[in-house]
């Protein structure tokens, strides 16, 4: 009979989450992990197999949590469709000051991950190639219905404006990480929606 676990396996996959968002992949060593989880290195290794298993665990958990969050506010009928747009800048503005490891933003563990590992790590680029193509999905859609409800006046593509979108809201999270407070991110929200709407 295999011997239970005797700690919380979520648990210690959202304190790992928590300290490669905030170190990155590379320079996040075991003893670090060791120390945000309260596990001894024999039992991430059993549970998780490696680093790089338990860091995938966690990227999905992120990509998860996050993208379903957004898709929320993307999908609230409630709202028109430049409204939806505005509530999700809203969301990454909250976000990104909300966010903070000793006064520096922690940015998008996705974002991050991009820079860090995508052009070297075929299974975190699969991953997040997956969350992207479901976010610019969600986003046309959102475009489109914009210009049948009026809300959206740009002639542009919709699918170029989606993509345009998802570049403005991964560069807020890196300017934050630069040093950008909450008024020069509500900017540059600001000029996006105006791209959309004038």
């Amino acid at each position: 009979m295999a011997r239970p676990r005797m700690f919380d396996e979520e648990r210690a996959l959202g304190a790992a989450m928590r300290t490669f968002w905030e170190k990155g992949y590379e320079a996040t060593s075991t003893q670090d992990l060791c120390e945000a989880t309260g596990l001894g290195r024999s039992s991430i290794y059993n549970t998780f197999k490696s680093k790089h298993d338990l860091f995938t665990r966690a990227l999905a958990r992120y990509i998860d949590t996050m993208t379903t969050a957004q898709l929320a506010v993307l999908e609230d009928e409630r709202l028109s469709a430049a409204d939806r747009l505005r509530a999700l800048f809203a969301m990454v503005v909250e976000g990104e000051t909300e966010h903070r490891a000793g006064g520096r933003a922690l940015g998008c563990l996705t974002v991050n991950t991009t820079v860090e590992l995508a052009g070297r790590d075929a299974r975190a680029a699969g991953m997040l190639e997956r969350d992207t193509a479901r976010r610019l999905v969600a986003l046309r859609a959102v475009i489109e219905e914009g210009r049948r409800d009026g809300s959206i006046t740009s002639t542009r593509d919709a699918g170029a404006l989606a993509r345009f979108v998802n570049a403005a809201i991964g560069g807020m999270r890196v300017s934050s990480q630069g040093g950008a407070d909450r008024a020069v991110l509500e900017s540059i929200a600001d000029v996006a929606m105006d791209a959309l709407t004038c």
